[in-house]
């Protein structure tokens, strides 16, 4: 029997599973410059979990595509979506519009069948301290987050602020933070930063640049008492978007890793327990009360997070790319610099959406995740997308095929287009 182009799913679950859990997501393109035209839906597999990068130029569409996916996973029947989570990782400000419908583009949905939509499962989550600041924006807010500092190691805070375990600050911080994790007892970052200044062993001008930097960092209001509730932040056919984008600034990078890392390190460690008591179910025949569901993690500006320098974030990220699908978890990485996403979460990648690329480094990136037998057709296949919205080539490792695809219009309102003077 024909099958619709499923991204992503595998020959076998194709013949075993048929277009079951599959999400719309575009129309295929045939042809070039004038001649290009639409042609066949483009679906993309959500019965298994997946490593996805997602790049292109700056404007080009690359959150656009993750808002596509996330609606998609929450477009799904019952018996589907109730088992799938997505946790987004909002640098930008953008995604919380999920909530609303897309009334503004209703003549073009007109034009691909679909309709306006609004997201009721979605929850936009932000540090504790910037709620209030947030409400006063009208940006709704579902809850707070926070994060307990003596959930990281000595090693965690030395990465987390860029520093070299040679030079003084990077031995000072690692000593101190290693001595308050051995007393086995909940600290704060001002008993941190009271510890680094009665060290006797520790100059003065290396105290005051630790204590600068933890000052900093703790005023972004991330760092608090009562760290983070994961069965809350991944529910079972909820969004949860952790907006980070109010922590913009240079020192506020070492915060929102510091978030990342222990989110990536929590949903891994549940869903390892969670696929435990789902083998042993079907062993048994007995059912779970309570299923911690599979998870999708989108991350924008990736390179962030996951790049080719270390930091707090890299090595829960890499284990998740590296393992996580085992278990039941996707990795959506976003980015406009392919090139500074670390090697290893390249090449876990079997799904790769690229909007246009002009840099030969991020191209070659592209290059790298593929065997030979795409990498010529790689770049070609880019310089021959349309100038329209939304064109992007998918590559797929597991058809071992390129795509040519225009992404469809987000049902939901779309918050990330460029600020205008009119």
């Amino acid at each position: 029997m024909p099958y619709e182009t499923i991204v992503g799913r595998t020959k076998e679950d194709l013949e075993k599973f048929g277009n079951k859990a599959m999400g719309y997501i575009g129309k295929h393109i045939v042809g070039t410059g004038e001649d290009a035209h639409l042609t066949t839906k483009v679906f993309i597999d959500l019965l298994r979990p997946h490593i996805i990068l997602i790049s292109g130029k700056r404007g080009t569409g690359k959150s656009y595509v993750a808002g596509t996916i996330a609606e998609e996973i929450s477009s799904l029947p019952e018996e589907f979506k109730n088992s799938l989570a997505v946790v987004m990782i909002d640098t930008m400000g953008i995604f919380w519009s999920l909530k609303h419908s897309n009334e503004q583009q209703s003549n073009l949905l007109k034009e691909w069948n679909l309709q306006p939509k609004g997201f009721e499962n979605v929850k936009v989550y932000v540090p504790f301290k910037q709620i209030e600041e947030f409400q006063k924006a009208n940006i709704p807010v579902d809850g707070g987050i926070s994060i307990t500092p003596y959930e990281f190691s000595a090693e965690d805070w030395r990465l987390a602020f860029n520093l070299s375990a040679t030079e003084k600050t990077g031995i000072a911080l690692e000593k101190n933070v290693n001595e308050l994790l051995q007393t086995e007892e909940k600290f704060t970052i001002e008993d941190l930063i009271t510890k680094i200044r009665d060290d006797k062993e520790t100059s003065l001008e290396v105290k005051d640049a630790l204590g600068n930097m933890l000052t900093v960092a703790n005023q972004w209001g991330v760092f608090g008492t009562q760290g983070i509730d994961i069965e809350k932040i991944v529910e079972a056919g909820k969004i949860s978007i952790v907006d980070v984008s109010h922590l913009r600034a240079t020192e506020a990078w070492s915060v929102r890793n510091f978030l990342v890392a222990i989110l990536a390190r929590k949903i891994y460690q549940a869903r390892i327990i969670a696929r435990k008591e789902e083998e042993l179910a079907r062993l048994t025949g007995e059912k779970i009360e309570k299923k911690f569901p599979v998870v999708w993690l989108i991350i924008d500006e990736a390179h962030n997070f996951c790049g080719t320098e270390p930091s707090v974030s890299l090595n829960p990220l890499l284990t998740i790319a590296k393992q996580g699908r085992e278990p039941g978890i996707s990795l959506v990485v976003i980015t406009q610099m392919p090139n500074k996403i670390h090697q290893d979460v390249l090449s876990q990648c079997d799904l790769v959406f690229s909007h246009r690329l002009t840099s030969r480094d991020d191209l070659q990136a592209l290059h790298a995740v593929y065997q030979s037998y795409m990498q010529e057709e790689i770049e070609k296949f880019i310089n021959r997308l349309p100038r329209w919205p939304g064109t992007a080539i998918i590559l797929d490792d597991n058809l071992e095929k390129v795509f040519t695809v225009n992404i469809r219009p987000r049902v939901s309102w779309h918050a990330g287009g460029t600020a205008a003077v009119i």
